[in-house]
């Protein structure tokens, strides 16, 4: 069975869920189609990374990016951009692409970073922390479940007209300093009388950023790319709670941006260029819908849009059509404390099995697991609208460990306190948190399938229940007769390694 035609030369790879849907898996699996299609290897001109930060992890054919584009896995693809709406500290970007350069990744001759992509630092991060202690210590709310990668903060400079963007790498160092000079202050300031942390809680932030970035560069540091005095933040610090060592911080920085200034330039012109040579832009989005700050739910959101539209935004083009792909999970998962509504019973023996295999790319903080919840999928189709949908880890409900298999619970509304049935997720959060999930029963299937190559090879009841996700999903979102275009099933994962894919399945319409 033939693939179904891309309807635009530019791809949207975007989460439908809340993150973590395996979507860095598409961006060779697409490139390779492509190529198949149009007969020329460097068919896909451009991958461009368009959101967030290093708070988003994406695992592509076995390498672990958090800021580099999944594109950095294909040769054939000849630039690796960075948008500007993405947020990105310099010392990150080599962090990830000397070590990748050591296993011989061509990164660096084909990175470009936009001249408006933001810089985020270490300001940020401790930033971040201490909003965190704020939100709990100060105010006594529950912690939002932040990465503690200064994402937020970040983009927070950007809204208050604080932006330094890579641009200021191609400057001199004078302006750059008095620059991030006046961004310390204001950090320091607001961490010792906004935030009003403990002053010891100072240096326990530097050790903690520390600590988290000498276990995230074991591999680099083993490899002998880095020393690990490379990672420590403590010397940030200037020994004095509340204040920074500013030379010692301006010089990191500095000399990591300006080692980059090659590699700067204005990537709306390159995209430009790409797309009239008949080449595709391929936009990999950090995140997913439900995690957008606009239409997610506050304050457990990111801080930068992740759906299609933003691409236009980070690319720098005019609007026009452009192919998205919207990716999920065969079930559900989230970390953080957000309200889960379809959560599993951490008791329940697939939830045990799942929650094995369920850690964050960027932070390897466990995520909860739940069953598929097609309301939000539904919701992420009806308001954000994607033309093929590709469900992950089927082969994650097949029997193995504590799981021996049995009845499978898909979401197909919510009941209200007084009962009345939902199939739209409200827009209030209050509401939202009173929800009872409407279950649908499925029966499990027999055996592996990670082997599966075929549609015909997966079990009947393995095609039935993604027949059901799918035809859920539309009549979900279509509540009015015929008000919008079922999506096609694209690809079903069946396992981690690129080959672990189904692509020969049928129409939506004959699912």
């Amino acid at each position: 069975m033939a693939l179904t035609p891309f309807t635009s030369r530019i791809i949207a790879d975007t989460g439908i869920s809340m993150g973590d849907e395996g979507k860095g898996r598409l961006i060779p699996e697409v490139i390779r189609e492509l190529q198949a299609l149009h007969s020329r290897r460097d068919i896909v001109g451009v991958v461009l990374k368009v959101n967030g930060g290093a708070n988003s992890g994406h695992t592509v054919g076995g390498l672990k990016l958090n800021l580099l584009p999944g594109g950095v896995v294909e040769r054939d693809v000849a630039v690796l951009a960075l948008g500007a709406g993405v947020v990105a500290d310099p010392r990150k970007i080599h962090w990830e692409a000397r070590p990748l350069e050591k296993l011989g990744h061509t990164v660096y001759s084909r990175l470009l970073i936009d001249e408006r992509t933001l810089v985020s630092d270490v300001t940020h991060r401790l930033l971040d922390l201490a909003w965190e202690d704020y939100r709990v210590n100060i105010l006594g709310q529950l912690p939002r479940g932040s990465t503690g990668r200064g994402i937020t903060p970040a983009y927070a400079d950007e809204v208050g007209q604080w932006q330094i963007y890579f641009a200021d790498f191609c400057a001199n160092k004078d302006e750059f300093a008095a620059k991030l000079d006046a961004r310390m202050d204001r950090a320091e300031r607001t961490i010792e009388h906004v935030c009003r942390i403990a002053p010891t809680q100072w240096g326990t932030f530097l050790e903690k950023l520390t600590t988290a970035e000498l276990r995230a560069n074991q591999t680099a540091i083993g490899a002998g790319v880095f020393a690990p005095a490379e990672f420590d933040f403590t010397r940030f610090g200037s020994g004095q709670a509340f204040r920074f060592n500013r030379a010692t911080v301006t010089d990191a920085y500095w000399e990591a941006g300006a080692a980059l200034r090659e590699n700067i330039g204005d990537a709306r012109e390159r995209i430009r260029a790409s797309l009239a040579d008949g080449q595709y832009l391929i936009g990999e989005f950090g995140q997913a819908y439900w995690l957008d700050k606009r239409h997610g739910f506050a304050p457990n959101v990111t801080a930068s849009h992740t759906f299609s539209p933003e691409i236009f935004q980070s690319a720098g083009l005019p609007v026009q059509p452009v192919h998205t792909i919207g990716v999920c999970k065969a079930y559900d998962t989230k970390v953080g404390t957000h309200t889960f509504l379809t959560q599993m019973d951490d008791a329940h023996p697939l939830a045990v099995h799942l929650k094995k295999l369920e850690y964050g790319t960027s932070t390897g903080r466990q995520r909860m697991v739940g069953w598929c919840d097609c309301v939000e999928k539904a919701d992420a189709l009806r308001y954000g609208g994607y033309n093929d949908i590709v469900i992950n880890k089927l082969d994650a409900l097949s029997p193995a460990g504590e799981w021996k298999g049995g009845t499978l619970l898909v979401c197909t509304g919510y009941r209200d306190a007084d009962g009345n049935f939902l199939g739209a997720v409200p827009r209030n959060d209050a509401v939202r948190r009173t929800l009872k999930p409407v279950y649908a029963e499925l029966p499990g299937w027999d055996g592996d399938i990670s082997g599966a190559r075929r549609y015909a090879d997966l079990p009947v009841n393995a095609r039935a229940y993604v027949a059901f996700v799918v035809k859920t999903i539309v009549a979900l979102a279509s509540r009015q007769s015929g008000d919008l275009a079922a999506p096609n099933l694209r690809y079903i994962g069946v396992g981690p390694d690129p080959e672990q894919i189904i692509k020969d399945i049928p129409a939506t319409t004959d699912l």
